[in-house]
């Protein structure tokens, strides 16, 4: 009993640690930003599915609110249909890539 409890905090501790080493790269992002630029590209931009709605701009956010969002939209908290869909097919490591091309932008 007790070697699985400290088998399983050490798991725990050992995916924290890779999930806190990922470090976005912007130009890595250059070849993923296809899927965003349609919406959040254009000033003034709104959807009308499911309702209406006011699409923010993305670039000048910062990485850690880019990330926050997407790993909320990825995880069901936050519930743009649209973005749940394509927050769920993005990695750890696409997430950091996206957040670190839109937060160098102006």
């Amino acid at each position: 009993m007790k070697t699985t409890l400290v088998l399983i905090a050490f798991a725990s501790m050992t995916s924290s640690v890779v999930a806190s080493d990922i470090v976005g790269d912007a130009k890595a992002a250059a070849n993923k930003v296809s899927m965003c630029i349609g919406c959040h590209g254009i000033a003034g931009y709104r959807t009308t599915y499911p309702e209406t709605y006011r699409v923010p701009l993305l670039g000048g956010q910062t990485a850690q609110y880019i990330e926050s969002a997407l790993k909320g939209y990825r995880r069901g908290e936050r519930t743009h249909p649209s973005m749940h869909g394509i927050a769920q097919s993005l990695s750890d490591q696409d997430i950091a890539d996206l957040a670190a091309y839109y937060a160098q932008q102006k």
